[in-house]
């Protein structure tokens, strides 16, 4: 079996790159811009530190416990594959329409890339 550890932590998304803290989200949310698809809104807020820092938000209005988990995990996983293309100084706010628990992987990704290049928060 041979041990690919080299690649991995390429993609590897810790909880330093991620929003926890309430006043965080709030922040994006008073301060910064918000662009809003059917499936997600993305909230963008510029900060001077380097790197980028994500936050992801299903409320009840989703579904089911199960439900929002598997659409944090999918959104999750979108930014992490995607991460090297990212401005760094951002901090970023997705935020999980009803219509998303319905969605595949590959149309909340289409919308990710859609909203992210409207944001311009994408360095192609």
């Amino acid at each position: 079996m041979v041990n690919d550890s080299a690649a991995t932590p390429a993609l590897s998304f810790p909880k330093a790159r991620r929003l926890t803290r309430p006043a965080e989200f709030l922040q994006v949310k008073t301060d910064g811009h918000a662009h809003r698809g059917a499936l997600l809104i993305l909230g963008v807020l510029p900060q001077e530190e380097s790197g980028f820092r994500a936050g992801f938000v299903t409320s009840k209005r989703v579904g089911g416990a199960v439900v929002r988990n598997r659409v944090r995990r999918r959104l999750r996983d979108i930014v992490r594959r995607h991460q090297h293309a990212l401005h760094d100084g951002v901090w970023i706010v997705l935020v999980a329409r009803p219509a998303a628990a319905g969605a595949t992987s590959r149309q909340l990704e289409d919308e990710w890339f859609r909203l992210a290049k409207r944001a311009q928060i994408l360095r192609f």
